[in-house]
């Protein structure tokens, strides 16, 4: 059908409405050429304070492009998400500290959420190098690092592998460190059929998988638990818009990586929280043992909480990270 023949077979106001639709179409149509643009390597427009107008991609070692969220200015608090998630899991928080005063960055692992999904360097060393790349480009000092779960464990490797250099303060919420399946060195660990089984989970029919981990990750399995369909829906929008590969091969990064080492290099003030109800990551063989590792360290447990803490303890979270930031 011609422009014409619609001109004339649709009445004036209908016309209207089609043009303003085709007006919104192509405006987002040019909104997603500039984000690929960006993917391919283009350099987003930078502040002369190292700001990046609210985000956008840096290169990785390996030219693998690193998606961020920078907003704000102030003390700069740099959050690290746990899996399968992206930056997004830290909206509460960021959104919060941002209207404090403070500026807020988050990145989308690689193989996770907007990042690139290439087929190798999915471990934790490069995924510190990662954090590193974000960090060295924004040219960040003095910031408070913030890992929940996996991304306890790639703060914790970072600080491990690059030093403190930009560093003042590091929380670790949920987190898997110092190491969660069962081995020699950790003979309370979880027995490795677990993870086996979240890997086959995966494999078989992840979009399935992570409609059901939502449950017990939230703590929505337990008596009266206030179900938020909102949250097990944005679980899954975030857990399926990563690569499947960089997931499945992520698993093992969060459970056989031994931290200990890492976690004795950290000298700056260090704050943990954890649930005592995390399903996930169970908190005796997680925070209660970092807490004895790390020589700076204060271990505050939230009664009850599950491991989406962040989210469902907003409130309880948010007020932690701003106490422990002025402190």
């Amino acid at each position: 059908m011609s422009t014409q023949q619609l001109d004339t077979s649709i009445p004036s106001a209908s016309r209207r409405r089609l043009l303003s639709a085709s007006a919104g179409v192509a405006g987002a149509v040019a909104a997603m050429s500039s984000v690929a643009a960006a993917a391919t390597g283009a350099a987003p427009q930078a502040h002369g304070t190292g700001h990046h107008h609210g985000g956008g991609y840096v290169s990785a070692k390996d030219g693998t492009q690193i998606y961020f969220k920078d907003w704000g200015t102030g003390v700069p608090v740099v959050f690290s998400h746990g899996w399968p998630l992206c930056a997004d899991a830290w909206d509460a928080q960021m959104l919060f500290l941002v209207n404090q005063g403070y500026r807020v960055i988050a990145h989308d692992r690689r193989g996770h959420g907007r990042s690139g999904q290439p087929s190798g360097g999915n471990d934790m060393d490069t995924y510190a190098d990662d954090l590193a790349a974000v960090l060295d480009s924004l040219d960040v000092k003095g910031a408070m690092l913030v890992g929940h779960s996996t991304g306890g464990g790639e703060v914790a490797h970072y600080i491990g592998r690059h030093g403190e250099k930009r560093v003042a303060k590091a929380v670790l919420i949920g987190a898997v460190p110092p190491q969660m399946v069962k081995s020699a060195n950790n003979p309370n660990g979880l027995p490795m059929s677990v993870f086996d089984g979240i890997r086959a989970g995966v494999a078989a029919n992840r979009s399935q998988f992570y409609l059901d981990l939502a449950t017990p990750f939230y703590g929505f399995n337990r008596p009266n638990a206030k179900v938020s369909q909102g949250l097990v829906q944005d679980f899954w929008r975030q857990g399926m818009a990563g690569s499947i590969k960089g997931q499945y091969e992520c698993i093992k990064q969060f459970s056989e990586v031994d931290y200990t080492e890492d976690l004795k290099k950290i000298s700056v003030p260090t704050l943990i929280l954890h649930g005592d109800d995390d399903q996930i990551v169970p908190i005796d063989d997680s925070a209660k043992l970092s807490a004895k590792i790390v020589r700076n360290a204060t271990l505050k447990v939230y009664a009850g909480a599950p491991h989406g803490m962040c989210s469902t303890h907003v409130d309880q979270v948010n007020a932690d990270l701003i106490a422990f930031l002025k402190s």
